[in-house]
């Protein structure tokens, strides 16, 4: 059995691992790498192995850096077959149409710039055809705890990670002479206690791959975090400004959606507070949330069965028209703006921003994890001015970084779900920024625990 990985090896994007056991190739995600502009080199580079030797690609859930790059894998060479759980082939359909649209629109405006310096313009990573191909080699649909035959002596099983819709651990089963090894991927691993989903499921396993984003570190409660954003957003109505939250369209707006919800709804914030969520892919996103109960906690779905809607405060706003969004630069105060993208590296979310940033009565809340490199870090982390669309802006809002938000497990989780899993005969961490992931390690040790750079590989 050969393991190699290939993205989000010490860091926490371009998610891709190659499993190679019982006669077959299997490729665990394939992922945008995400970050800044600089990383368009590495997601255009060769992945470190052939696409068209991949016999199944395992999808884990709908993130773009888990998913980005199935359109670049197919237009390379991949023909297998692609598996996911039926909310996440829903969801992976958005966001490879939507990762599309925009390499589209960008290579269109690099192409601009190009041909003023008499230069040759540069083709996008991928097209809407190339997402379209992708899409086509979905194949069978995984339900949680159900094994799928890949092959002689060899089987996989999805089970539940709590992380987003249809999130999965994947779980390999490789009969070898005598006995039946198993080989547990987490994929990215849920917050346990969140609302909406249920928290994560793990199988047994003796070999362990997972994820470390926050190896080094505890999570706020989920009840802290609430009052901290009811109190942000209370004190900003006060000063007369708007709040605006870069958030991602997947989970992170439907958990934001549901505590409003909830918030206005017992006078914790104001009954009608306008909230505007301007994203077009996040619109369509809580829609399909609405049609997977299969994936819902008890809460959530006793409330939908009630004929309540959880993820709809009644003061909400869709904004899908750029009309629309544009329409919102002129309010000055009074609304909360929901806009993606969640680390401010493209997306309405930039325009906001540069309308509400230098206003010192706004705030800009931050509900998520932001890499080295976005611009969203770059704000977390004290600028006191930045660069938006060429503009020069200062930073005077009021910024607010609430991460109990989170959808990744925290270290405490974490530690849990391995007790639970075992991984006693190895386990490797993957998904995290070096300090995550050598802190994890050793609160792992004594146990045998791996932390591969990405290009390496392992022999078992």
């Amino acid at each position: 059995m050969r393991l190699s990985f290939h993205g989000a090896d010490r860091d926490v994007t371009g998610s891709c691992h190659l499993i190679e056991c019982a006669g077959r190739r299997m490729l665990i995600d394939c992922g945008m790498f995400q970050g800044g502009r600089e990383l368009a080199e590495e997601n255009a580079a060769d992945f470190g192995f052939d696409p068209a030797a991949i016999d199944t690609v395992l999808l884990t859930h709908a993130h773009l850096d888990h998913c980005g790059r199935l359109p670049l894998l197919v237009k390379r060479g991949f023909r297998g077959e692609i598996i996911a759980t039926a909310a996440t082939r829903e969801l992976a359909r958005l966001v490879l149409l939507d990762s599309a649209r925009l390499a589209e629109e960008d290579a269109e405006i690099e192409a601009r710039r190009s041909r003023r310096r008499g230069a040759r313009p540069a083709a996008p990573l991928y097209t809407l055809v190339d997402a379209m191909a992708a899409l086509d080699g979905f194949g069978r649909t995984a339900v949680y705890g159900v094994p799928l035959p890949l092959g002689p002596g060899l089987r996989v099983s999805f089970h539940d990670a709590g992380h987003i819709l249809g999130s999965a651990s994947v779980l390999f089963e490789i009969a070898e002479a005598e006995r039946t090894r198993r080989v547990l991927y987490s994929g990215d691993l849920g917050n346990a206690g969140r609302p909406i989903l249920r928290d994560p499921a793990p199988p047994a396993a003796d070999i362990v791959v997972m994820e470390s984003t926050y190896g080094d570190r505890r999570h706020r409660s989920v009840r802290d975090s609430v009052a901290e954003l009811c109190q942000a957003i209370n004190a900003t109505l006060a000063r007369g400004g708007n709040v605006v939250i870069p958030t991602f369209a997947l989970e992170r707006t439907q958990e934001i959606l549901f505590h409003l919800r909830a918030a206005t709804g017992d006078g914790r914030l104001p009954a009608q507070l306008p909230v505007f969520l301007d994203s077009p892919m996040a619109i369509s996103a809580t829609e399909v949330y609405r049609r997977h109960p299969e994936c819902y906690d008890a809460e959530t779905a006793e409330l939908f069965r009630n004929g309540e809607d959880p993820l709809r405060p009644a003061g909400l706003r869709l904004v899908r028209e750029t009309a629309g969004s544009m329409a919102l630069n002129r309010i000055e105060g009074g609304a909360v703006i929901m806009a993606g993208s969640g680390m401010c590296t493209g997306g309405r979310i930039r325009h906001h921003l540069r309308h509400n940033l230098w206003r010192e009565a706004a705030s800009i809340v931050f509900v998520g994890f932001a890499a080295h490199g976005t611009l969203a870090r770059r704000i977390i982390d004290g600028a006191q001015r930045v660069t938006i669309y060429g503009e020069e802006l200062p930073v005077r809002a009021q910024v607010h970084t609430i991460n109990g938000f989170s959808a990744h497990a925290d270290q405490a989780e974490l530690l849990a779900w391995h007790a639970r899993v075992g991984g006693r005969e190895r386990t490797i961490l993957v998904h995290g920024e070096a300090t995550a992931m050598d802190r994890l390690a050793g609160l792992l040790a004594p146990l045998p625990v791996s932390t591969p750079e990405i290009g390496s590989h392992l022999e078992l």
